[in-house]
């Protein structure tokens, strides 16, 4: 009977993010923010409102939000991207709530976003890995994707490293 459950919830829809979803988004957010960095509510929907494809799956067990290359979004990481890619969709934060880790969310996030990458006519996406603190889980989860590092930074005023990742798409 568990293994059905957990099946059951492993096929929950991946949904639009609505306006109905940022209380909820901005608190997972929030736990989470020393990876993803902490939002107020007028910023959360500010960046919603720029999102080239934001979604969530069920309730709020996870979400991803990106943008693409004409996003008026400030994030060193984003235009560090912006300064050596014409065209580009960044993903700016994935999370998975605690209690539903392990369920392969984040992978059917990626696989929907690359399908919508492609279909727009996009064919790099783009991310950063946190260096410093390290970040491992993500670094061989971003390889298992396909991901390839091609550059790295030191921001925040040297509080935080990170490293760059890039993946072609839809080619």
């Amino acid at each position: 009977m568990i293994a059905k459950d957990e099946n059951k919830r492993a096929r929950l829809p991946i949904d639009r993010v609505s306006p109905q979803d940022e209380t909820a988004i901005l608190a997972l957010n929030n736990e989470h923010a020393a990876e993803l960095s902490w939002l107020e509510p007028g910023r959360l929907s500010f960046l919603l409102g720029e999102a080239f494809y934001a979604r969530r799956i069920g309730a709020l067990e996870a979400f991803i939000m990106t943008f693409d290359q004409d996003a008026r979004y400030d994030s060193p990481n984003f235009l560090w991207f912006r300064e050596r890619y014409p065209r580009f969709v960044y993903v700016d934060r994935v999370v998975v709530a605690e209690e539903a880790r392990g369920r392969g969310h984040a992978r059917r996030l990626y696989e929907d976003l690359f399908d919508h990458v492609s279909r727009a006519g996009q064919t790099i996406v783009t991310c950063e890995v946190n260096a410093e603190p390290p970040n491992p889980a993500s670094d061989a989860f971003h390889a298992a994707l396909g991901f390839v590092e091609v550059g790295d930074a030191v921001i925040h005023g040297g509080k935080k490293a990170v490293r760059y990742y890039v993946r072609q798409v839809g080619q």
